[in-house]
Order: structure tokens, then C-alpha cells, then sequence
């Protein structure tokens, strides 16, 4: 089953900066970086290169097709379900997230929810968005996705591991019953005819959702996390060479991540989130509130 996303060129403007492997579950923090242009992180860069996944993230395969012949209007039909960009400060984070698992870890789309939000109250307490991921011993992951763009990295992580207890365990902060992982599940089931899948492939995925005991595979569900936090810039920093400018940054980012490792192993252990893979992608940004408001208006006009 091919990726939804049309093409990875978008990793080209972010550079790996660090990758960190933890527990056995294979685990992963992914850290990031935004292109620097003369001292600045360069949004414009970025914009750039995501107007074209915004079709594949917005719009269901099946919807593509019948816009095969008009893409002018599949631009402006998908660019149209992010116009509430001003009122949810999530939508880039899942954007984002969902170009991650599928250009870097290779996790087909299923679903994303905003290709089926009429508004932006839709599926809040949902995942972000669901891929599915063929694993080394030839097994399969259904991968949840969860989202957070917030200042502080550490209060950001802190979330984002609260939501995914929260929707496995099917509870609102209070402790209440709330739709979580099996509604998901339903969701995916009862929308598997909004794609454009074979009979064979909605057999393939019917079987991820509700795995049979024929042995022909195992399937576990997994996480995608994608954490957007902010890096702040002293004017000591903005005046020195590009070169120390872009090492400093690097060292300083990678440092925060580093340090964020404990707490992620203790969020683990405090919500019991053993035998979970968890694949995390941190980006840091300047000026998150005005920065994220700027993507998402670029791609979107």
C-alpha cells in the first residue's frame, strides 16, 4: 500500500539534528531543525516546500482522484479545510506530524481527521490521525496520532503523554468516560469506504483494526508524537556569525532534548505506557505563537 504523500522534498529543509533510542519497544525522539537563513529561522523556506502535502494531508485518496483532472480546485478545496488557522493553534502540529510519519518513518496515511471535519469542534478529543506501519519482523503497528505546540518542551511532552493515556483508557481529566481508542477504531472501520482502497487492501486494513487469530500477523498499536516548542533568542545570540549562530542553536536545542529524556522515560513509566512504540518528532521554533500563525497562513493563501 503506497504513502499518501506525494513526495518527501519537504525533509529537505529540516536537518535531523539528533536521534535518541529508548526502551525496547523501538522508541524514538527525532529532533529537528527549521532552516536558518542569516540568523533567522526561515518560515518562508518551510512554506514553501508543505503547500504541496497540504492536498495529501486534507483530502482523502478517493477525493484526489476525482480532482485528478482539476488541481487548481483540489488546492483551493484543501487549503479551504485549514481556514480556521487563526482559531486552532493544533492544526500545524498535526500537519506536521502527519508529514513526518509518512516522509520519515514510511507510515501510510489511513486516516487524518481533518479530511473529515465540517468544523473545526469535530473529533477534538480523537487522535490527530492514524497510519499504519509494517515492522522489521514483518508485523504491523496501527499509529495514533498525538500533537502539541507548546512553549515550555517540557509541559508540551507532559500533554501530549496525558492525551495518549487519556484516549487508551477512554477517561477526560476528571476521571470520566470519554470516547478514546476503540472509537477510533470504529471511525476507521466505518470510513474505510471514503478511500479509494481495493477489496483487498480494506481486507488488509479491516484486519489491522480487528486482528484475527490466523496468525498471518500480529498487530500492536503504537504512537506518533509531534511536539512543536519554542527556542528563545538572546540579542547575543542574533549578533554573532552565521556560523556560531547555527552551532550554537544546534547545541542548545539538542541540550533541551537531552535533558527531556528523563522526563519522557518517567511519563512512561507513570502512565504505564510499556510495550508502546512511541515515535516522537520535536521541532524547535522562535516566537511559536507568531511563527505557527505565519506557516499556516503561507500555505493557505
Amino acid at each position: 500500500m503506497e504513502l499518501s504523500l506525494g513526495s518527501t522534498d519537504f525533509l529537505k529543509v529540516f536537518k535531523l539534528l539528533d536521534t535518541h533510542d529508548f526502551s525496547n519497544t523501538g522508541s524514538k525522539v527525532n529532533l529537528f531543525l527549521c532552516p536558518i537563513n542569516a540568523n533567522k529561522f526561515d518560515y518562508n523556506r518551510i512554506i514553501n516546500e508543505l503547500i504541496e502535502p497540504v492536498a495529501d494531508f486534507a483530502i482523502s485518496r478517493k477525493v484526489k482522484k476525482s480532482y485528478s483532472n482539476r488541481p487548481m480546485t483540489l488546492s483551493k478545496v484543501a487549503r479551504e479545510k485549514f481556514v480556521e488557522y487563526k482559531k486552532n493553534t493544533g492544526e500545524l502540529g498535526e500537519f506536521l506530524l502527519y508529514c513526518f510519519l509518512e516522509g520519515h518513518l514510511k507510515a501510510p496515511k489511513i486516516l487524518s481527521k481533518l479530511e473529515m471535519k465540517t468544523s473545526t469542534s469535530m473529533y477534538v478529543n480523537g487522535s490527530d490521525g492514524v497510519h499504519f506501519l509494517k515492522t522489521p519482523d514483518n508485523n504491523y503497528q496501527l499509529v495514533f496520532g498525538e500533537s502539541k505546540t507548546i512553549k515550555e518542551l517540557n509541559t508540551a511532552m507532559s500533554e501530549a503523554f496525558k492525551s495518549i493515556y487519556q484516549f487508551i483508557n477512554e477517561i477526560n481529566d476528571k476521571g470520566n468516560k470519554k470516547s478514546g481508542i476503540n472509537f477510533e477504531k470504529r471511525l476507521i472501520s466505518d470510513n474505510l469506504d471514503h478511500e479509494s482502497w481495493t477489496k483487498e487492501e480494506k481486507e488488509f486494513l479491516t484486519k489491522l483494526i480487528y486482528p484475527t487469530n490466523d496468525g498471518e500477523f500480529y498487530v500492536d498499536d503504537a504512537f506518533g508524537i509531534f511536539v512543536g516548542f519554542q527556542i528563545t533568542l538572546t540579542d547575543e545570540l542574533k549578533k554573532m556569525s552565521s556560523p556560531d549562530y547555527r552551532k550554537t542553536i544546534e547545541e542548545e536545542v539538542k541540550s533541551q532534548v537531552k535533558k527531556e529524556l528523563k522526563h519522557i522515560d518517567t511519563l512512561i513509566k507513570k502512565y504505564e505506557l510499556y510495550g508502546y512504540s512511541l515515535y516522537i518528532y520535536a521541532i524547535p521554533f522562535t516566537e511559536l505563537d507568531r511563527s505557527r500563525k505565519e506557516i499556516m497562513k503561507g500555505i493557505t493563501i
